[in-house]
């Protein structure tokens, strides 16, 4: 039963449509030249870590698939400010003020998505501090961009071989169909999200985490996979020891799944309890899930059954980090469109 489950995911892990959506990534940052790991900026993290004197300025930005912008506008908006947010307490960064660009044709449904900004700003302390809007537009269409700033930086270039694999997630939440995102933040209590995600930046200043990367809709897999490649590791996890909510498929759970609150932090052995104890004060799901070594190839477990899911000197994937491949070897045959799901080239 286990080989079978393994090989369902690792063959899904291949095919996912979130994880194509960060392929298209490659041929991005290839033709702008700037998947250079030693660059004073370089491109592959949760944010654009601008140096600013003693701290770093945190610049992100996310794009919306138009299909969810028009069919749930208000969740849309709420996750404009949410997702934006998470990238800065993924890089140890907190948020200053979020700006928006949306696009819509139709007064009543741009209502509800600046209503979903509003509430989700209020939430989480953030203004929505300008951007642009239309009105006359043929559709439904949002951008929101972030601006933060970090006194000791996590990133996703900073995980090396024999650092712990640490997964947390808040569980205390449900699907909000028809997307997969598993939302355990529009009803949660403010102080509670921002405390939450406070813990974040409180590791990287108090030295126990270097490394982090927020789940995205790429999944768990996906997510690591990004945080591997960037660092240029390998990486071995025990599927059986990923948070997961009950009820949920092993796939569902790591290959497509979104949620409001998700992190993969890479931690020294000696830090690990520590790190434990700080997301589990606050209730949410934690456990070490693995460890990173010198391979460049992602291996699963599960029930004693082991497989190779991905490999790096085969198939890139972002194009970014130590391990990227040239320029020239990405073209339009190792990309592939099509991501649906709401979140569009980002990191």
């Amino acid at each position: 039963m286990f080989a079978q489950l393994l090989d369902e995911i690792v063959a899904g892990l291949k095919a996912s449509r979130g994880l194509r959506g960060k392929r298209d990534i490659a041929s991005v940052v290839s033709r702008l030249g700037i998947a250079d790991p030693k660059a004073a900026v370089p491109v592959g993290d949760d944010c654009a870590a601008i140096a600013d004197g003693d701290t770093h300025l945190l610049l992100a930005i996310e794009g919306f698939i138009n299909e969810f912008v028009a069919k749930d506008p208000w969740f849309a908006g709420w996750c404009g400010v949410m997702v934006n947010v998470s990238d800065v307490y993924a890089m140890g960064g907190r948020p200053m003020a979020v700006v928006d660009a949306s696009w819509s044709a139709d007064a009543a449904m741009q209502a509800q998505l600046l209503d979903g900004m509003a509430a989700a700003s209020k939430t989480y302390g953030v203004p929505v501090v300008g951007g642009h809007s239309n009105l006359r537009s043929e559709r439904e269409q949002l951008a929101v961009a972030i601006l933060g700033r970090a006194s000791k930086l996590l990133s996703s270039f900073a995980a090396r071989p024999g650092d712990a694999l640490i997964a947390v997630t808040d569980l205390r939440g449900a699907y909000r169909p028809p997307y997969p995102h598993w939302n355990a933040a529009t009803d949660a209590p403010a102080a509670r999200l921002r405390g939450d995600l406070e813990v974040l930046p409180r590791l990287a200043e108090d030295g126990l985490c270097a490394a982090a990367k927020d789940i995205s809709q790429a999944g768990v897999l996906g997510t690591l996979l990004m945080l591997m490649e960037c660092s240029g590791v390998g990486a071995q996890v025990e599927l059986d020891s990923v948070p997961r909510p009950a009820r949920v498929s092993w796939a569902h759970w790591l290959l497509s799944t979104f949620p409001s609150y998700g992190f993969l932090l890479a931690v020294k052995p000696q830090q690990v309890r520590k790190v434990l104890a700080r997301f589990a004060a606050r209730e949410l799901a934690v456990a070490r899930i693995g460890v990173c070594d010198d391979s460049r190839q992602l291996h699963l477990s599960l029930g004693g059954q082991r497989r190779l899911a991905w490999d790096f000197a085969v198939q890139p994937l972002m194009g970014c980090g130590a391990g990227a491949a040239p320029a020239a070897s990405f073209t339009e045959e190792s990309t592939h469109a099509g991501n649906a799901f709401p979140r569009a080239l980002a990191g």
